[in-house]
């Protein structure tokens, strides 16, 4: 028995049969997975990029859910993606799950069924749309190499506030949840300063805790938790109580979703659907503290602030450039390829070299050691 799909949403082009613009080349595009700020700029980068090679853009609505029968996106040009570069968030909308993250299968790879992308394909045929861009992080870039090896000519764009993707030296949205962190610090150290408390920060980082070491140094942090060094609660007390011998009558301790204890494990909550998320590692480190050093603790969570508001200038250029990129990997060919931030310069590479490598914080590296040098601890 066939599966039923669910009643979309359409928009057609208004234009007039016979005249040469309805037989433009369709190029579809549509943002998956977690929001974060400079997604509307890569959709405008696209846009914009796409007239100088004479496309149409389709731009599907709720990742990859827009591309299921009878098909739910909307025309993107000039007009519709005016003024949207500072906008946070997608115009397009998004969704981490659906029909095509199903997990079955060997490993943790997110195989999508045979039917979903007979009928994802014929979506994309009645529409005539020729090849789709994907913006997503690893779960997406998973999915786009299945839709790739099903036949449906793909490119690659990376997109997580994690900066966790190892073929890429930075997505966009990373510097504006930098910027959030930051902020929060900014506003942490007054409160704390006033109570004479310590402050515990948490941030987002499942496996990667770029956005706790970067968002703590620049804050002013004086201890961060990161997922690649597990730390020891002993050790975060005695760096709290070596501040108290200099003098300090305050301290700030940000830690990321994904760090755990070394003699412990990642925090975890179930969420209304039944799976286990991470989160309340925060909670955790503030009672250990206050329990064992006697200091008055409190835990702010930053949650999905870090996600929402005005992309940074960063964020809109490297947004803009991979939207560009993506429409001139198209115009070349180069299915397959996921767009690359390296030394500088957007390249790319094979999207099967992206997926399921996680780039993680050195705990050697560069980064580390200058936080140390300004006295920062790591619990280790």
């Amino acid at each position: 028995m066939g599966r039923s799909w669910p009643t979309g949403r359409r928009q057609k082009s208004a234009l007039i049969p016979g005249r040469a613009e309805e037989m433009k080349p369709r190029i579809g595009v549509l943002t998956s997975g977690g929001d974060c700020p400079g997604l509307n700029a890569v959709l405008r980068g696209v846009t914009l990029a796409a007239e100088k090679f004479n496309y149409e853009v389709v731009g599907f609505l709720d990742g990859f859910e827009g591309l299921l029968p009878p098909g739910n996106f909307m025309l993107l040009n000039r007009r519709s993606t005016s003024g949207i570069m500072p906008r946070g968030g997608t115009i397009l909308g998004t969704t981490n799950r659906g029909h095509f993250v199903a997990k079955v299968g060997a490993g943790d790879r997110a195989v999508v069924p045979a039917d979903v992308i007979a009928a994802a394909k014929r979506v994309l045929a009645g529409e005539r749309v020729d090849s789709l861009i994907i913006v997503g992080g690893d779960g997406s870039m998973t999915t786009a190499l299945q839709l790739q090896e099903a036949g449906i000519d793909c490119i690659g764009v990376p997109k997580t506030i994690d900066n966790d993707l190892e073929a890429t030296a930075m997505t966009f949205g990373f510097d504006s949840a930098v910027a959030s962190v930051t902020d929060a610090l900014d506003r942490l150290h007054t409160t704390a300063t006033s109570h004479k408390r310590v402050m515990v920060l948490e941030v987002m980082g499942r496996h990667a805790g770029w956005i706790a070491l970067h968002g703590g140094l620049a804050g002013g942090a004086h201890v961060i938790l990161i997922p690649e060094i597990p730390f020891d609660f002993d050790k975060i007390c005695d760096a709290l109580r070596m501040r108290d011998t200099r003098g300090s009558i305050y301290s700030i301790v940000v830690v990321a979703e994904g760090a755990r204890a070394a003699k412990g494990q990642v925090v975890m909550h179930p969420s209304d659907e039944g799976e286990y998320r991470l989160g309340g590692i925060g909670g955790v480190v503030a009672n250990e503290v206050a329990a064992r050093s006697g200091k008055e603790t409190r835990c702010t969570v930053l949650g999905h602030l870090q996600r929402g508001g005005a992309p940074t200038t960063l964020d809109r250029i490297l947004g803009t450039r991979f939207g560009v990129k993506a429409v001139n990997l198209i115009h070349e060919r180069q299915f397959g390829s996921m767009v690359s931030y390296q030394n500088y310069q957007v390249r790319h590479v094979p999207i099967a070299d992206a997926v399921n490598r996680l780039r993680l914080v050195p705990p050697d590296g560069e980064m580390v050691q200058t936080a140390r040098d300004v006295e920062i601890s790591f619990g280790d």
